[in-house]
């Protein structure tokens, strides 16, 4: 699995980082980073709910 953001629509509103830490983060400069581009399989029901819950939808997960 692959986590894209297209951070031309990414409000950073922080909601994916809430639901999931290990892999979303908003920083105090404002800007979310991905910390894991390829998370564990494990994470993958984490990463598919911060997806869903993006107002922007600017989050994609493939693979």
């Amino acid at each position: 699995m692959k986590v894209v953001v297209d951070y031309d629509i990414c409000a950073a509103t922080g909601s994916c980082a809430q639901v999931c830490p290990e892999v979303f983060e908003v920083r105090s400069d404002g800007y979310l980073y991905v910390l894991i581009e390829e998370p564990a399989e494990e994470l993958r029901s984490k990463v598919e709910d911060a997806a869903d819950l993006c107002p922007t939808a600017a989050i994609t997960v493939e693979g």
